[in-house]
C-alpha cells in the first residue's frame, strides 16, 4: 500500500480574548475551508509574544493566515498617534514576527481583514482609521450575539486589477463582497501590488507580493464567511492551497 502524501501545514494566527479567564481564540470559520477546500492541515498559533518563536515556528509551518479579529492593529506599528481600540498588541508582535520570518525563508502568508492590514504594516505602510466610509464598515464590537450573521450581509463591489492573480483565478473583474472592519490601508506598503478596489471610492481591498518566491496574498474581505458557496471564495483558498505546495498560478 502507498504511503498518503502530506499535507502542507498552515499556521493559523490566534487571538487573546478573555472569556472568564485569558484565552487563544481563532472563529472555527478560518479553519475549515483551509481543510476542505485549500486541502491542508490547520496548525493553531498562538498569540503569545513571549513563548511563540518565530524562527522555530517557520521551520515547522508550510504557510500562514493572518486572520481577521474583533481587535485592530495599534497605532503606534505604523507610526501613528490616533486612538484605535480594542487592541492586541501580542497579536501584533506575533504576526509581524512571524509573517516577517515566513517571508525571509520564502514561505508563502495570507491575511483577511486584520490580516491584510498587519501585512501592510509589516510592508512599512500605514492604516486609517474608518477608511472608506460606513458602506464599507460594519461594527463587530457591539453586536448582539443574534445579530452575528448579519454582519456579513453587509456587502459592495470590488473591482478586481486585470492581470492580477485574483482576476486570473476568479475569471472576473469584478466580485461581491462582505465587509466587516474599521481599519483600512491608508498608504500602500512598499512593493505590495493592488489586485483589488472597492468600485465606490478606491479603498484597497486586496494587496499580492512576491517578494523572496513565495505568495503574499490579502483581502479585506472575509472569503472564509460561507466560502463553499461563493466562487470568489472558493477561487482565494484554492490559490492557498497551490501556494502551499508551489504551484504558480
Amino acid at each position: 500500500m502507498g504511503s498518503v502524501p502530506r499535507k502542507p501545514v498552515i499556521g493559523v494566527l490566534c487571538c487573546n480574548e478573555v472569556v472568564d479567564r485569558p484565552v487563544q481564540v481563532v472563529a472555527s470559520r478560518f479553519v475549515a475551508p483551509l481543510t476542505t477546500l485549500s486541502d491542508a492541515t490547520v496548525l493553531l498559533v498562538p498569540a503569545l509574544a513571549r513563548i511563540t518563536d518565530a524562527t522555530q515556528m517557520a521551520g515547522i509551518l508550510d504557510g500562514l493566515l493572518l486572520t481577521g479579529s474583533r481587535s485592530h492593529v495599534a497605532p503606534t506599528r505604523y507610526g501613528s498617534d490616533a486612538v484605535a481600540g480594542p487592541l492586541d498588541e501580542q497579536r501584533d508582535e506575533v504576526a509581524l514576527a512571524l509573517a516577517g520570518r515566513m517571508i525571509e525563508v520564502g514561505k508563502p502568508v495570507f491575511g483577511i481583514c486584520r490580516g491584510m492590514q498587519e501585512i501592510n504594516v509589516l510592508f512599512g505602510g500605514t492604516l486609517a482609521m474608518d477608511r472608506g466610509g460606513s458602506h464599507h464598515l460594519a461594527d463587530d464590537h457591539a453586536e448582539p450575539d443574534d445579530a452575528y450573521e448579519a454582519l456579513f450581509a453587509h456587502r459592495h463591489d470590488v473591482e478586481l486589477t486585470h492581470g492580477g492573480r485574483l482576476a486570473g483565478a476568479t475569471g472576473a473583474r469584478q466580485l461581491s463582497v462582505n465587509s466587516v472592519h474599521h481599519q483600512g490601508v491608508d498608504r500602500l506598503g512598499h512593493g505590495l501590488s493592488v489586485e483589488a478596489v472597492a468600485t465606490g471610492d478606491g479603498l484597497v481591498e486586496a494587496i499580492w507580493a512576491r517578494p523572496c518566491g513565495a505568495d503574499v496574498l490579502a483581502v479585506q474581505w472575509h472569503p472564509e464567511w460561507n466560502a463553499e458557496r461563493c466562487a470568489g471564495s472558493r477561487a482565494f483558498f484554492a490559490m492557498v492551497g497551490a501556494s502551499l505546495r508551489g504551484v504558480a498560478h
